[in-house]
């Protein structure tokens, strides 16, 4: 063969290295664009317009001298009582990786601010029972280890005994005196500047009750007062308008993480709510959630269970929120395990007699960097 034959054959040889390489190339930059839309690579997003509920409620042996919360008795088995007692063996379909943790173990609230920040969710909403319960002592170390993390805390006002409009005032207005001077106590900054309370199951109470309250000409209201609030009521169900408006409320949220539980929490609704708050001058808080199982406590609840589907679930909400163009979405929930509907990292476990649900294939992080994905779309959409 002659020296140019030879020059033509590893000529050929290199052209068809030189594709091979620019294939692997472009085959690596499509999986790696793939994998990066599992997770954002923008760690500067922490938003206040996410506010993620989050529950307080959690306590251990070795922090408060036993188990709270986690040992929740099984729902509706009058024939059959049954109380978890907490370690291994818990109220939840699925495992915490902090296992067995308690709400008022500093190390672990710490993680839970790293976890949120991770996740890009600037605003949790503090499940709250009441001045002398258990739920209300973590708030402090919450306050002080949230406000070095960035992240700010608003409140879930729950239906504790005795609560109705007058009670709920009481609450806003103790929130208020004993929280609201602390750096991380949330305030949202294009109304007024106003501190920001959820009401859940708000329609245990009359509109003609809560307007005492929150109208204006209200006899005990908190309009024009230093108690003044954005007060969020719960839309359940399909006529829900007359309820928000003459109770005065200044919006409200949908809570569950499972489509089509209620007409608020279904989907395919959050259009025809959020032209009507636009049209209102209400607020509108689509809730969005990971999934659903609460079989553990509530064995009868299965019809109202949703799969995570690896993940397509929660994609689905977050993006059905997003096309709404909400002034806020909710996150139900970073850690309220015994529904099923938390973020917060799960690990595989088996018990005797049971095995936990875990995120595989996914790692157990998953649902935090899946949220800062979503959380940098609705930033970017509300520019």
């Amino acid at each position: 063969m002659d020296i140019f034959g030879a020059a033509m054959i590893r000529f050929k040889e290199d052209m068809k290295n030189l594709f091979r390489t620019i294939c692997f190339v472009q085959i690596s930059l499509l999986i790696f664009s793939g994998c990066s839309d599992q997770s954002t690579t923008d760690l500067s997003i922490v938003s206040e317009n996410v506010h993620a509920f989050y529950y307080p409620w959690y306590g251990n042996i070795e922090i408060d001298g036993g188990y709270f919360h986690w040992n929740h008795s099984v729902m509706g088995h009058v024939d059959e009582p049954h109380t978890y007692p907490g370690g291994d063996d818990i109220g939840a379909n699925f495992y915490p990786r902090l296992g067995c943790y308690s709400s008022n173990d500093e190390k672990v609230v710490r993680l839970h601010m790293k976890q949120l920040k991770k996740a890009g969710i600037g605003v949790i909403s503090v499940s709250w029972w009441g001045v002398d319960t258990f739920e209300a002592k973590a708030v402090p170390l919450l306050m002080d280890i949230g406000a070095q993390n960035g992240i700010k805390i608003c409140f879930h006002i729950e239906p504790f005994n005795g609560r109705n409009a007058e009670t709920t005032r009481e609450t806003i207005m103790y929130l208020i005196d004993r929280y609201s001077s602390h750096s991380a106590f949330y305030y949202y900054p294009e109304r007024d500047n106003l501190p920001l309370f959820y009401i859940y199951d708000s329609y245990l109470t009359s509109a003609d009750e809560w307007a005492t309250i929150l109208g204006s000409e209200g006899d005990k209201t908190i309009r024009g007062t230093k108690y003044d609030a954005l007060v969020i009521g719960l839309w359940v169900k399909e006529h829900e308008q007359d309820f928000i408006s003459n109770g005065h409320f200044d919006g409200f949220y949908t809570y569950f993480a499972t489509d089509g539980f209620t007409y608020g929490s279904t989907t395919a609704n959050w259009r025809k709510q959020a032209n009507w708050a636009l049209e209102n001058d209400k607020i509108f808080i689509p809730c969005v959630g990971p999934g659903y199982v609460d079989t553990r406590i509530r064995p009868w609840n299965a019809v109202n269970e949703r799969s995570r589907e690896r993940g397509a679930y929660f994609d689905r909400m977050f993006e059905a929120a997003i096309a709404v163009k909400p002034h806020f979405i909710g996150v139900t929930s970073f850690n309220e395990w015994h529904e099923g509907t938390q973020i917060e990292p799960a690990i595989p476990k088996a018990i005797n007699g049971f095995k936990y649900e875990d995120y595989a294939p996914l790692q157990p992080d998953f649902y935090l960097n899946r949220a800062r994905f979503w959380i940098g779309k609705f930033a970017n959409n509300q520019k």
